[in-house]
């Protein structure tokens, strides 16, 4: 992701295939029945930080996490700091972490056709499966932008792809579009606690909490160590069960 470059389409044209996107090849979820919320805290493009940082403090809370990775970007570095290598998505993945899809090279779903979106897809798969990591099963948009035709490729490759608008999964959540919330900037903390009320309050929900570095002086699109711990111990706290993405999917399907 590039803060300088990235700019969503805003035209009218824009408007519309949004507006579309949400009314097709929707995966209504199914949650009843559970007796404390689910949440998930999951990091796109992963940067060393939610490596380093963001693995470590799971872990130190017997929870893992879920890594949307665009292996075209790896080894490389941005503002977000440093990209994971290949060998360090594979420890994620042996340290027990879910290793999850984003298109190879941060391909933008929304503007692009279904062939090159299908393309980028399989690329991505086939760089992961090099390093031994297959089964994968969740997906998130990059920029969190969406199309008709990316949601029908998406519909037959994955179980579910995460979007970027704010909500909690309930019963009725398209998962093809699923919410989430981010925990960036200067409000990431406050804005997190908030929606961990939020789901504390209705009954058979998932929060899902997104990232990209944790950083003591983090990206625009990061937070700091302190806002992720902070998290973290609350939903620890307050009883919520810490879940990766693609088993709050198996909870919701």
């Amino acid at each position: 992701m590039s803060e300088a470059i990235y700019s969503a389409d805003r035209s009218l044209y824009g408007k519309l295939r949004r507006r579309v996107s949400k009314l097709i090849y929707r995966k209504p979820a199914r949650l009843e029945g559970l007796k404390r919320p689910l949440i998930t805290f999951s990091f796109d493009d992963a940067p060393q930080s939610a490596l380093t940082e963001g693995a470590q403090i799971l872990e130190a809370y017997g929870a893992r996490g879920t890594y949307f990775i665009s292996t075209g970007l790896m080894g490389n570095e941005s503002h977000l700091g440093k990209y994971l290598t290949g060998n360090e998505v594979r420890q994620l993945a042996d340290r027990g972490h879910e290793i999850a899809c984003h298109t190879y090279e941060h391909l933008d779903c929304g503007r692009a056709d279904a062939k090159t979106i299908a393309q980028s897809l399989a690329h991505n798969r086939a760089a992961l499966a090099a390093l031994g990591i297959t089964g994968i099963s969740t997906f998130a948009y990059p920029y969190g932008d969406v199309s008709p035709q990316a949601k029908a490729v998406l519909n037959n490759t994955y179980t579910s792809a995460r979007a970027l608008h704010h909500g909690l999964i309930t019963t009725g959540t398209d998962l093809n579009q699923a919410p989430a919330i981010g925990i960036e900037g200067a409000d990431g903390e406050a804005n997190g606690l908030k929606w961990l009320e939020a789901a504390r309050a209705t009954p058979d929900s998932w929060l899902v909490l997104y990232t990209h570095d944790v950083r003591e002086t983090p990206s625009t699109w990061g937070c700091t160590i302190k806002t992720f711990e902070s998290l973290v111990k609350a939903a620890r706290d307050h009883d919520f069960e810490i879940v990766t993405y693609a088993k709050g999917i198996r909870r919701a399907a």
